[in-house]
């Protein structure tokens, strides 16, 4: 039957620079500063003239023994190159890169030990502190900011965090922005799951990546989703802003199992069955897709209009009860009270919709229709067989069960 009218849901800069100057200073007094060579009083060659006496705050003057990269002080910096410490001389004994959240950037030494480099980048629109210190040196402290990211996405996914689905709930990601590195954004994102299985992601599109195991979820599986999508080029001068995990759970297993055939639906709960019911599928012109469906929205009641799945003004209800919803395209499973009983289990006469008995305003709890939809919850599956129909396109909801293990594979950037 119809759709509803509610919706589905840093560049290179270098510094050596003077760090405290506190007077005017003749060059040939800077050019022997930090020089230890008359230390002991000894001299060679035709003695020299005598310096011009200088006060000694002026004498004290250094030059920095470090380059930072990007430049001390800078603002706007870019973002999608890792920050570097160099020592002009000596080695570096530490170093340290603080965000102004309290972050820190890890790094490592290179052999000579005279530069060290951040083991990733730093993020966007973020201040640091580096705080460093070469052989023979002061400690010194640097900053630097960087720029924010001109044009982001994100990806908005479901299930939500911190609910429970059904077994059959894959973990989907719908982007805001189409992506043309898919790789660099697949590897962005971690879906693990306890008790542990291997799970895969695959595209959809350039906008949607799902991601589930060979079989269904594990009853009682505790599932994490890591985004760290914060500064990933999705596409070209486009970046993630998401750094984040969010968990959710599969609940109970409950498949369900309609026959248009026999114009049954079989519900089987933990291997058991729970409940058989009479239902009315899509009739010969407008046939229900057979597959793997998994619910993915659930309403009380709702309207549904022909138009709006391009069968003209062919019917128009705006009350109707327990609909559950199977693909995008606008098959649902539902509650009918308006047409004849004798209808289900007898014969198959919806607009390709799966039908139970049902009360006008759902609120008689006898009737099959109130009783399937308090017994669901998303990410329940839905097997329909015997319909005279194709099976249902993976991309149609959420439905990628329909879909062999190695073609679901070769969908991964990986």
């Amino acid at each position: 039957m119809g759709v509803s009218h509610i919706s589905d849901g840093p560049e290179t800069w270098s510094r050596r620079g003077v760090l405290a100057v506190l007077g005017a200073v003749p060059a040939a007094v800077l050019t022997g500063c930090g020089s230890r060579a008359g230390a002991s009083g000894a001299t060679s060659g035709p003695a020299a003239p005598a310096a011009p006496t200088v006060s000694s705050a002026a004498s004290t003057a250094e030059v920095s023994a470090l380059t930072l990269t990007p430049a001390d002080g800078s603002r706007n910096a870019g973002f999608t190159s890792p920050v570097q410490v160099t020592a002009s001389s000596g080695t570096l004994s530490r170093v340290r890169v603080t965000a102004d959240d309290g972050s820190a950037l890890s790094g490592t030494f290179d052999d000579t030990r005279t530069t060290w480099t951040s083991d990733r980048n730093p993020c966007s629109g973020t201040a640091y502190t580096v705080t460093a210190e070469a052989e023979g040196a002061t400690e010194e402290t640097l900053s630097f900011s960087t720029e924010a990211a001109a044009d982001t996405f994100v990806g908005r996914f479901t299930p939500e965090a911190g609910s429970t689905s059904g077994v059959g709930m894959p973990v989907s990601v719908t982007f805001t922005h189409a992506v043309t590195d898919r790789a660099a954004v697949e590897k962005a994102i971690t879906v693990t799951a306890d008790p542990q299985v291997e799970v895969v992601g695959h595209w959809f599109s350039d906008t949607r990546l799902d991601f589930r195991p060979e079989e269904y979820w594990a009853a009682g599986t505790k599932i994490t989703l890591a985004l760290r999508l914060r500064d990933v080029e999705g596409a070209a001068g486009v970046y993630g802003t998401q750094s984040k995990d969010v968990t959710f759970h599969i609940g109970r297993e409950q498949i369900s199992t309609v026959d248009l055939a026999k114009k049954t639906m079989t519900v089987r709960r933990d291997g058991r069955t729970l409940a058989t019911y009479p239902v009315s599928g899509g009739d010969a012109e407008h046939t229900t897709w057979s597959g793997v469906m998994v619910i993915s929205e659930r309403f009380e009641k709702t309207r549904m209009e022909s138009s709006t799945v391009g069968l003209g003004d062919e019917y128009d209800i705006d009350d109707v009860p327990h609909a559950q919803r199977l693909t995008t395209s606008g098959t649902f499973i539902h509650g009918n009270y308006w047409a004849s009983s004798s209808i289900f289990g007898g014969s198959n006469t919806t607009h390709g919709c799966i039908g139970l008995r049902d009360a006008k305003g759902g609120g008689d709890t006898s009737e099959p229709g109130y009783a399937f939809y308090k017994s669901s919850m998303l990410g329940d599956v839905v097997v329909v067989k015997n319909s005279g129909e194709d099976t249902v396109d993976p991309a149609n909801g959420l439905n990628g069960w329909n879909m062999s293990w190695s073609n679901w594979r070769a969908g991964s950037a990986f």
